[in-house]
């Protein structure tokens, strides 16, 4: 029996990628753990609190780094203990990816390397059908830390640096679920583009600006948040993701004045200092 505990954390969007493949994202402090267990049998369980994750994607995952002759002689275990709400664009599928990666290479690929683990989680992402561009910019921020620009169809990172440790995120998560038609967001590409090109030259907080009021107009949100969220403080706001849920990235003395803006709206809010940690793994 062998058993090894992955953590990765969160992230925030601050250029979306749909439109161009193109993105740029920044780690977060919620993080998700993966614990993978192995046991003579077959067969992969998963343990999770979390009605909502996708099994079909946590399946893939395990698929794309244990053989097929290894999961007819192990029974895995996995267990997943998730700080991230799902489905709310704070890439929690890329950092369940990620961990799960992690985890299962630790046993079974310990000679993987830092892109062959994201690539495993970016393609099983893919397959399972949980993102659209594969999602490789979350899983790099997800995975380092900090700010990643990324060209997802490439799977490089053009730029990355760590993020200022005295800033923090305050995240709100509408009670409204619902997310608009995400490929309108192509009809903006050109001004996707411009934001990109801000991040690849470390103008994140314009970037973000951008692509949340560029976001907000197409995917159910109201522009005018972005607006009233820098007006308050915010270094950069923006949709996270495909939405429903708007980050915000301010210093410490600005969150009541943030928390504000948010409070006139229907949900929760949620607040998490930037990450700059690397995933790590041990055995237990």
């Amino acid at each position: 029996m062998a058993k090894a505990k992955a953590t990765v954390h969160g992230a925030v969007s601050l250029v979306n990628a749909i439109a161009n493949q193109k993105g740029a994202t920044l780690g977060i402090a919620l993080q998700v753990n993966a614990t993978v267990q192995t046991e003579p049998g077959k067969g992969i369980l998963i343990k999770s609190e979390n009605k909502s994750l996708s099994s079909n994607l946590i399946n893939n995952t395990v698929k794309k780094i244990i053989s097929k002759k290894d999961l007819e002689q192990n029974k895995i275990t996995i267990t997943l203990d998730s700080e991230i709400p799902t489905g709310y664009g704070l890439k929690s599928s890329s950092a369940i990816s990620s961990a799960v990666v992690l985890a299962c290479a630790k046993l079974f690929r310990p000679r993987l390397t830092d892109q062959q683990i994201l690539v495993a989680g970016v393609d099983a992402s893919l397959e399972s059908k949980v993102s659209i561009t594969g999602a490789y910019d979350d899983a790099c921020s997800c995975y380092y830390g900090g700010f990643n620009v990324t060209d997802n169809a490439k799977r490089k990172r053009v730029r990355f640096d760590k993020g200022p440790s005295n800033l923090m995120a305050v995240i709100f998560i509408p009670k409204n679920r619902k997310r608009g038609n995400l490929k309108r967001l192509k009809t903006l590409s050109s001004v996707f583009e411009c934001a990109w090109e801000l991040a690849k030259h470390a103008r994140y907080w314009d970037a973000m600006i951008i692509n949340g009021l560029a976001t907000s107009s197409i995917l159910n949100s109201e522009p005018r948040i972005i607006a009233e969220l820098v007006e308050q403080g915010a270094l950069g706001a923006s949709i996270s993701g495909n939405g429903p849920s708007i980050a915000a990235i301010t210093k410490q003395e600005n969150e009541s004045s943030i928390r504000k803006v948010f409070s006139t709206l229907d949900g929760n809010i949620l607040v998490s200092k930037i990450s700059n940690k690397k995933a790590n793994v041990y055995e237990v």
